[in-house]
């Protein structure tokens, strides 16, 4: 199969695919995990265990960088990092395509802008224990490729919410909905 062909048909699956019946559940434990991470272009290594010492943290999957949704998704996060870090939580970002592209995703004013840090998860592992894997009829891609899945996870490492669609305009409303509820019924100290 010629790359054109190939790139075609890659392109038309990720499209049609879905991540539904994937994600954890509220309730869930949610794994912690370390990953090269960039923010504003500088490397760092993101530790979940640590983030959580600080307060809630938000979690978006998302397929792979500098693609038209994964930029969108990217855009609104770093449009609303102030108000996460409003609420007191620690946002990040983690995907598994085009890693070697982060460093510059990061700190890109039309996708992160600097505002908060984009982890690498080099073969999908991560996502793939928190079940969020890009799949399609429920069925792994040959690519490892993360779904685009938003979590709020607190302080404990219980899964608050979670948010399982394609589509990239709406996790920031869902995620800092359930964020803002959690909140209200654990005032910062």
């Amino acid at each position: 199969m010629n790359r054109i062909a190939l790139f075609t048909t890659l392109t038309l699956s990720v499209a049609a695919a879905t991540s539904a019946g994937a994600a954890l559940a509220p309730g869930a434990k949610a794994p912690d995990f370390s990953a090269p991470a960039y923010l504003a272009g500088k490397p760092f290594t993101f530790s979940m265990a640590d983030a959580r010492k600080k307060g809630p943290v938000v979690l978006y999957f998302f397929p792979s960088a500098h693609t038209k949704g994964c930029n969108l998704e990217a855009h609104l996060f770093s449009e609303a990092a102030e108000d996460f870090k409003a609420q007191g939580a620690t946002l990040i970002g983690v995907t598994a395509g085009k890693v070697s592209e982060l460093a510059a995703f990061s700190a890109e004013t039309e996708h992160c802008g600097g505002k908060f840090p984009v982890a690498a998860d080099t073969g999908a592992s991560i996502a793939k224990s928190y079940d969020s894997s890009l799949k399609m009829a429920g069925i792994s891609l040959p690519m490892a490729l993360s779904a685009r899945t938003s979590y709020v996870i607190a302080p404990d490492g219980t899964v608050i919410s979670t948010y399982d669609d394609l589509a990239a305009d709406d996790h920031v409303n869902q995620t800092m909905s359930s964020l803002k509820a959690w909140r209200a019924k654990h005032p910062k100290k």
